[in-house]
């Protein structure tokens, strides 16, 4: 059996190697359903189930972890900014409130599946336009839900947190280390 992370993520790829796990990387080619088409906790769900069917299909004898992350504040669902000026919009409209970050995770091994949906809480600082012009000039935010990395000069950012940091990078590690053993891979166990 094998493990493999249904994502391109850089950020899934050093965590799952900082927690030690030998792991392949298969990108799944779906098309993920959009915001409003699902209420956020369906949609980050149904994503991650979504992308671990297409690599499972392939791949039925091996454990396969997908995930999907989102932001959500006051009901708006804000995935991957299209450009640059739809991330400052975010950030200008996440300045001085506080916003979850939700991670629907999907592990499947054949038609055996656990999924579960954590979320975090995320507070921002009142900060200026010019620390958004700085962020945005430093920090490549297209490939991030919400158009931040909490990683990459969080704390211009960031005030608070409440829940999962790791969530926030985008997998919720400690519990999908869990959900691997309840499923039976043993990550103290080297797969090929």
């Amino acid at each position: 059996m094998r493990l493999i992370l249904a994502s391109g993520s850089p950020r899934r790829k050093e965590l799952l190697r900082a927690a030690g796990l030998t792991f392949t990387v298969e990108v799944p080619d779906v098309v993920e359903l959009e915001a409003g088409v699902l209420p956020a906790r369906d949609l980050c769900l149904t994503n991650a189930l979504l992308k671990a069917g297409v690599i499972s299909r392939s791949s039925p004898d091996d454990l396969i972890i997908a995930s999907d992350t989102i932001v959500v504040m006051d009901g708006t669902v804000y995935g991957k900014p299209r450009d640059l000026i739809e991330a400052a919009g975010n950030l200008k409209r996440f300045r001085g409130r506080t916003h979850e970050v939700m991670t629907g995770v999907a592990l499947q091994k054949g038609e055996m599946k656990s999924t579960f949906i954590e979320v975090s809480r995320v507070t921002f600082k009142e900060y200026s336009d010019s620390v958004i012009d700085e962020y945005l000039h430093l920090v490549p935010v297209l490939d991030k839900a919400g158009g931040y990395a909490i990683q990459d000069h969080g704390e211009w950012l960031v005030e608070k947190i409440d829940g999962n940091y790791e969530n926030i990078v985008g997998l919720p590690l400690t519990k999908v280390l869990a959900k691997l053993n309840e499923m039976g891979f043993n990550p103290a166990q080297r797969y090929a």
